[in-house]
């Protein structure tokens, strides 16, 4: 059922009280969160780059809760444990959290301990899962048969009844990257496979930071839907959480133009200027310092919490350009680029309780 205006007004306000009305619908959308689990120290290089990242005093605000605070310029985050990783569960279960979107990251196995954790967790059915992934892990014909091992597991997140949730992540694949896959070959196999497994049809989603470049990927790739690995816009200088959760929106409804189905994307915010001061080993571009002044605010608990609950209201009202019902946020523990939902040291739960205002309901 569509909320009327006077309905949309009195949910606002209730935000504002700190109680929220619930979802109208029947069955509220599926709601997961995108997992960066580079949080494992010096276990690759991708962990000791990101623990630099956030060792400067003025970042410690974004260390997780599993993470130590040394001294004023250095931090351990050593995750995973089974303990670490449980507690993460009973977080995003607080949180009313569906589902986790967690890398493939097929030739990094330090990036997967934590989906091994999470899988062989006694906790594991308090909230689902699926997979991201990009363009070199779908062009190997092994990781295709990974995909659809991993599509198997009970708590594998399905949408549309028994299709299987599927997040391709574009970064810098051109044309000449579809050519890599085979045009629709790859995807046409893991469909194939999918099936022949027993399981529904993949609902394909491919994340592409602009809505008309997506659609001419996703054409090319037979993917179902559109959305975005992040929506951070392009900053001229300091923005407000606000500006970016209207950029946001406005990305739905250009996904919704192209004609595609969407899987709206929420945004916990974009500053990445941790990155900016000490750069990734693989963002060669990134010049250390150049870009300190581009970044969103934070958001308080109550413009996050109004934030996702606009995106399930545009799912009840475009039901026929989102007919998953699923929504995507960004992220869950991208805390060097300033996206998180899980605890830190500073913040505690403030953003599980923000979130859980909605999906609890």
């Amino acid at each position: 059922m569509k909320l009327t205006l006077s309905m949309l007004s009195l949910v606002a306000l209730c935000v504002a009280c700190n109680t929220t009305q619930p979802q109208k619908a029947d069955h509220r959308p599926v709601v997961g969160a995108i997992r960066w689990d580079a949080w494992h120290g010096d276990k690759s290089p991708v962990g000791r780059a990101v623990e630099t990242a956030l060792g400067p005093k003025q970042w410690h605000y974004r260390v997780p809760f599993f993470g130590k605070i040394i001294s004023d310029t250095q931090v351990e985050i050593r995750g995973y444990t089974q303990k670490i990783v449980d507690q993460e569960i009973a977080y995003a279960r607080r949180a009313g959290l569906d589902y986790w979107a967690f890398g493939l990251y097929s030739t990094l196995p330090a990036m997967t301990e934590a989906r091994a954790l999470y899988l062989s967790s006694r906790h594991k059915s308090d909230i689902n899962f699926c997979l991201w992934t990009d363009s070199r892990d779908l062009s190997s014909t092994e990781n295709l048969h990974r995909i659809i091992q991993l599509m198997r597991e009970p708590t594998y997140q399905k949408v549309l009844g028994n299709r299987p949730l599927f997040y391709f992540y574009r970064g810098t694949i051109d044309e000449k990257g579809i050519k890599l896959l085979g045009n629709q070959h790859r995807t046409d196999e893991l469909r194939r496979l999918a099936q022949q497994a027993g399981l529904g049809n993949p609902y394909l989603v491919l994340m592409d930071f602009s809505a008309a470049h997506g659609k001419n990927m996703a054409a090319a790739l037979g993917f179902d839907a559109l959305t975005s690995y992040a929506c951070p816009g392009s900053l001229s200088g300091h923005g407000t959480y606000a500006a970016l959760a209207d950029h946001t929106e406005k990305f739905w409804e250009e996904c919704k133009a192209t004609g595609k189905e969407v899987v709206p994307i929420v945004m916990a915010s974009a500053d990445r200027r941790p990155r900016v001061e000490h750069p990734m080993p693989w963002e060669r571009h990134q010049k250390p310092g150049v870009g300190m002044d581009k970044f969103y605010e934070m958001p308080t608990p109550a413009e996050l919490t109004m934030h996702l609950d606009r995106a399930l209201t545009w799912i009840n009202q475009n039901p026929t350009a989102a007919p998953a019902q699923a929504v995507i946020i960004y992220a869950w523990n991208e805390n060097d680029e300033g996206g998180w939902l899980v605890p830190t040291l500073s913040e505690g739960t403030a953003r599980i309780e923000a979130v859980a205002k909605i999906l609890r309901k």
